[in-house]
C-alpha cells in the first residue's frame, strides 16, 4: 500500500458517507453530499498525479482506480435518478452506466487478446469525465426543484452522455478489427 493507493481506497470509503449525507433530512445535506463527492472526485486526479510523480504506480492501483470512479459515478447517478425521476436525468444516466459496462467488457476481452492498449483511455474520456463530475456535483448540491443550477446540471449531464457515446464509438472502432476477425473465423 502506498499513498496513491490509500487515496483511491479513501475514495471508495467515501461512497457510503456521501449516500448517508444525501439522505439526511436537512437543508444542508445536499451541499454536504456534493462536497464529499467533489472531494472524492478531486482525489481521482490526486492519486493519479501522485502515482506518476512518486513513481508509485501499482497493479492494484491500476485496477482499483477505475473501479472506484465507476462506483462513485454509478452510485451518484442512481441517487439522482431516484430523487429527480425524470427523462432528463434518467436517459443520460442509463447511457453513462450502459457505456461503462460495454467498455469494461470490451477492455477485458481486448486484454485477453493482448490488445488492451488499443482501447486505452483517451483525451475525449477526460473531457467526458470532467463534464460528468461537474454535472454530478451540481445536481447533488441542489434539490430537484427547477432552477438555473439544476438545468445547468442536466445540460452538462446530457453533454457528458453525448461525449460518452462518442467515446464508446471510438473504442468500438479501435476494437472493430478484432471483433470482425473473430466473427469471420466462426
Amino acid at each position: 500500500m502506498n499513498i496513491p493507493n490509500l487515496i483511491t481506497v479513501l475514495r471508495v470509503l467515501l461512497i457510503p458517507i456521501f449516500i448517508l449525507l444525501f439522505y439526511l433530512p436537512y437543508d444542508w445535506s445536499y451541499m454536504a453530499s456534493a462536497s464529499v463527492f467533489a472531494f472524492a472526485a478531486a482525489t481521482d486526479w490526486l492519486d493519479g498525479y501522485l502515482a506518476r510523480r512518486l513513481e508509485q504506480s501499482t497493479p492494484f492501483g491500476a485496477f482499483l482506480d477505475p473501479v472506484a470512479d465507476k462506483l462513485m459515478v454509478a452510485v451518484a447517478l442512481v441517487l439522482l435518478v431516484q430523487e429527480h425521476g425524470n427523462l432528463w436525468l434518467t436517459l443520460p444516466a442509463a447511457v453513462i452506466i450502459g457505456r461503462e459496462i460495454v467498455i469494461s467488457a470490451l477492455r477485458e476481452w481486448m486484454a485477453e487478446l493482448g490488445a488492451r492498449a488499443q482501447v486505452a483511455v483517451s483525451n475525449l474520456g477526460k473531457w467526458k469525465t470532467a463534464a460528468q463530475m461537474l454535472a454530478l456535483v451540481i445536481l447533488l448540491a441542489h434539490p430537484k426543484a427547477f432552477s438555473f443550477w439544476v438545468v445547468l446540471g442536466y445540460t452538462l449531464l446530457i453533454v457528458s452522455a453525448g461525449l460518452t457515446l462518442w467515446s464508446m464509438v471510438q473504442y468500438l472502432r479501435a476494437a472493430w478489427p478484432h471483433l470482425k476477425t473473430d466473427v469471420e473465423k466462426k
